[in-house]
């Protein structure tokens, strides 16, 4: 079976509130859960955006089994890389060596604040990979200096070190993201059941690291009333990261995103209370070969989600195998 998570969506809920949430998904029997890392929100609909990383010490202290994963942390532009590297490590040993660390090359929504000059795709991705390198050597502890092609490091050492290697986890969307991943990652993260990026990630790694997806499950007391939850928190998701990874700005957003229908995000979100119409959209993820499945719930009330999670979702799951 498939490891399932539950999402932090940080662009939606303020940071008690998600440490609320982490506890209950938690005691609903999440295997891990899932951290969005913005500046941020998408819309002003979600009107949230706090630190992640405060938000992850606080849930690393309050919780004791769950698994704890960025989705995605960006450590190549509004954080320097030692940066991300202290701050994972640190997360590491507070929640007893549970966390992930999932990078992706960024959405300039987030990474243009402090001003630095937004990169070609290409440039970004092999600024992702020098950052890697860096978070593993710093995580090898001793001091150490860098002078690479993008960064710099003037004998940094980390003196809290966890006492297992933290997975870094890559974002992916299409071949190049894959090949980076193979060369330099534990697995790959991504938000469509795209096989594709699956079986080309297991082709270049070799030994298959953990593959997530996202899923979003727009739970609501109607599909109808699921879909326009979704229209109105995640009408974004009707865009390709080729769209959602350029634009600079919330208004950007809302004006790009304004024409999208509630029918228009159907064929990506699942809605409504009905079990059976959420396990069929997370076996196209089981089928395409996702073995970590992060359920993203737009949308108030997450209370009630985790609940029908635990209650209704759950036990359905082991009834349901992947497709030959």
């Amino acid at each position: 079976m498939p490891k399932f998570g539950y999402k932090l969506m940080t662009e939606e809920h303020g940071p008690k509130a998600l440490v609320e949430n982490a506890i209950r998904a938690e005691n609903a029997g999440f295997d891990f859960v899932s951290i969005s890392d913005h500046f941020h929100p998408w819309l002003e609909s979600q009107g949230h955006a706090p630190f992640a990383w405060s938000v992850l010490g606080a849930i690393a202290h309050a919780t004791d089994r769950i698994g704890i994963a960025t989705g995605l942390t960006c450590p190549i532009l509004r954080y320097h890389p030692v940066i991300v590297a202290q701050a994972a490590a640190t997360v590491a040993i507070m929640s007893d060596n549970r966390f992930t660390l999932a990078v992706g090359a960024g959405e300039r929504l987030n990474e243009h604040v402090t001003g630095v000059r937004w990169p070609s795709v290409p440039e970004r991705h092999d600024m992702l990979g020098e950052a890697i390198d860096i978070l593993r050597l710093l995580w090898e502890g001793g001091v150490h200096s860098w002078k690479g092609k993008h960064f710099l490091i003037d004998h940094a050492q980390l003196y809290d070190l966890p006492t297992k290697p933290i997975p870094v986890i890559v974002g992916v969307s299409g071949p190049a993201s894959v090949a980076l991943a193979a060369e330099k990652g534990d697995g790959i993260m991504t938000t469509a059941p795209e096989s594709d990026l699956v079986k080309g990630y297991e082709a270049r790694a070799g030994n298959r690291g953990a593959c997530y997806a996202e899923a979003v499950i727009a739970y609501a007391s109607s599909a109808e009333r699921g879909l326009e939850i979704a229209r109105d928190r995640f009408r974004f998701s009707a865009f390709d990261w080729s769209v959602n990874s350029e634009i600079p700005s919330v208004k950007g957003f809302e004006a790009a995103s304004q024409y999208v229908r509630p029918e228009d995000l159907a064929a990506k979100v699942s809605a409504g209370p009905d079990v059976q119409t959420h396990i069929q959209l997370i076996s196209q993820y089981v089928d395409a070969g996702f073995d970590h499945i992060v359920l993203t719930c737009p949308g108030d009330d997450q209370a009630g989600f985790i609940e029908f999670f635990e209650r209704e979702l759950k036990p359905s799951l082991p009834r349901f195998e992947p497709s030959e």
